[in-house]
């Protein structure tokens, strides 16, 4: 089993994967480590929805909830499997989440959508404090 940690740390060491590479590298480290059965996928949708990782464009990266670190056996892993490298645009990513996480006030989670947004803001040079206005805005009219 893989934490969301440890899938932001795979994804951050090659700065960005898409799916299939990631699965690809999952399946390789699986190998080293004496297991030959494929990756759970939902490990990936879990880490998603936690914000341990975020999808754009295609690509996965390491998110603003990770503290990514890396497995054992996982650090020669660049030189192991080819994948291209790749520098996402930090501020277009935290963009995304910000008006991700707008959407989501008003929903089950105030506290966690509060929570991100700090993260967010550490993540990406982005500027969240409208996602917490709103939130505060949702506070008070219940």
């Amino acid at each position: 089993m893989t934490t969301h940690d440890e899938l932001a740390g795979i994804v951050g060491l090659f700065g960005a994967l898409t799916r299939e590479e990631l699965t690809e590298v999952r399946s390789e480290l699986a190998f080293r480590r004496g297991r030959e059965s494929p990756p759970d996928p939902s490990a990936v949708e879990a880490a998603l929805e936690a914000y341990a990782l975020v999808e754009h464009e295609g690509l996965l990266v390491a998110g603003p909830a990770a503290f990514p670190t890396l497995p054992p056996e996982a650090t020669d892993l660049p030189h192991i499997v080819d994948v291209p490298e790749r520098e996402p645009d930090r501020e277009e990513l935290g963009e995304r989440v910000r008006e991700e996480l707008l959407a989501a006030v008003g929903g089950e989670d105030p506290e966690t959508v509060r929570e991100l947004s700090y993260d967010l803001e550490a993540w990406a040079p982005v500027d969240a404090s409208d996602v917490r206005s709103r939130l505060e805005a949702e506070v008070e009219k219940s």
